[in-house]
């Protein structure tokens, strides 16, 4: 399965780095990974909400530029469906059963994401109805599709 996660915004601190570093190592027995960093769009201090939204727009504009169009789009939504750890497993799972190897997770800026990107997303995932910060959500979503992998091969880890 070829896995990609498309995200607004780059790994500022080192421990995220490492941390990524890590999982993406440990994903490689079971899956092909990229990591497709994109560009925060600059937002001036005291943002008007038709400033934030032209924001969400531009940045929604350039994700969708990255995924392909036959990929399955998973895309991060604090109103998305949550999942144990066995569902998304599951449903890594089943996708693979169906013959979808091209998985793309979205993760959005500070914002959020664009309606047009939501639009486009066959799953909607959450992991919590609470904000994260888009870099330590990264580090999360990797260590649940690793987790995800282990379950999937009955490899102790998991508990």
């Amino acid at each position: 399965m070829n896995i990609t996660i498309v995200c607004i915004g780059k790994l500022k601190e080192r421990y995220w780095s490492e941390a990524v570093l890590e999982y993406s190592k440990r994903l490689s027995r079971y899956c092909s990974l990229e990591i497709d960093e994109l560009k925060e769009e600059k937002l001036p201090d005291n943002a008007s909400k038709a400033e934030e939204e032209q924001v969400v727009v531009a940045e929604g504009k350039r994700l969708l530029k990255r995924i392909p169009d036959t990929a399955y789009v998973v895309t991060l939504e604090i109103k998305g469906k949550e999942l144990t750890s066995e569902g998304l497993a599951e449903k890594i799972g089943d996708l693979g059963l169906e013959g979808k190897s091209e998985l793309v997770f979205v993760i959005g800026g500070s914002l959020g994401l664009s309606a047009e990107v939501s639009q486009r997303s066959d799953f909607k995932l959450s992991f919590s109805k609470m904000t994260f910060p888009h870099q330590m959500m990264r580090v999360i979503l990797l260590e649940q599709v690793y987790r995800g992998f282990k379950i999937l091969k009955g490899e102790a880890y998991h508990k």
